[in-house]
């Protein structure tokens, strides 16, 4: 799709959610918009992996967030739905959800109140997940007689751990923000009146460093999660190699030496 084509895409009524196009900032905003507590339909999920794509490939957008309306991130899925889905539409359950994990350009999510379910694994997808103190995470579907079926309980035991993973899923346990931060799961935690700052904050940090840099890093931070730690050095030095011949480095050491910004332009 060429460039009118993606945004005449994203101006489109989605069910549960809409899209924020900030080319003058640089950003692209998804926003959940079902409150009070932002429940996710199952057919929702196939239209956010392609809002993603969409986003990811829009030449104007440098950082993508998730966000959502009221004092509920998610409270997680359409429990009916489950139900009622085909095995196929399950089957692509965790490749949706994933979208925003595969998206080239950082993803950042904004979580306040609960954050459950589906709504936890759309979170742990993203690059970074800011906190406000009343958000709440939890994987409760040992209480449906069920387990995380969208990557759920594999991210967050990459990242906390197979003991607090179990408190977590086989217990159904809910954790605050502060706690989160504290086991490693979100990258800030702030007063709720401070969430959309802290992440304004992140974005307009972010947009300081040269987009190659920024994809081929988080490529590689991906690709390396599985690997040894001989084979994720060796890929990290090809990386290296690669930057170095790139225009955003070299505009990155001449901006050094001058003691000015640098401007990058993804070159």
């Amino acid at each position: 799709m060429n460039v009118s084509e993606i945004e005449q895409f994203l101006n489109t009524e989605f069910d549960g959610f809409k899209v924020e196009l900030r080319t003058d900032q640089e950003r692209g905003d998804i926003i959940l918009g079902r409150p009070p507590y932002n429940v996710i339909a199952m057919s929702q999920r196939e239209y956010l992996r392609q809002v993603f794509e969409a986003l990811d490939a829009h030449p104007g957008v440098r950082v993508i967030v998730l966000r959502a309306e009221g004092q509920h991130f998610s409270s997680g899925g359409d429990i009916r739905g489950f139900l009622e889905a085909s095995p196929e539409h399950v089957s692509k359950l965790a490749w949706n959800v994933a979208a925003a994990e595969r998206c080239s350009k950082p993803v950042i999510v904004a979580n306040r109140g609960y954050t459950f379910g589906v709504g936890f694994e759309l979170s742990l997808a993203c690059d970074f997940r800011i906190a406000s103190e009343t958000a709440r995470y939890a994987l409760p579907e040992q209480n449906l007689g069920q387990i995380p079926g969208s990557g759920g309980s594999a991210r967050l035991q990459k990242m906390i751990g197979i003991t607090r993973t179990k408190h977590m899923v086989m217990r159904a346990k809910r954790v605050s923000g502060e706690q989160a931060l504290a086991w490693g799961f979100v990258t800030e935690c702030v007063p709720d009146d401070e969430l959309e700052s802290a992440t304004d904050a992140l974005v307009e940090e972010l947009r300081r460093f040269s987009p190659l840099a920024q994809r081929t890093a988080k490529k590689l931070i991906n690709d390396n999660e599985d690997s040894p730690l001989k084979v994720a050095i060796e890929m990290e030095g090809h990386c290296y190699s690669r930057l170095r011949s790139s225009e955003d480095f070299k505009e990155g050491v001449e901006a050094f030496h001058a003691k000015r910004p640098a401007v990058f332009k993804g070159e």
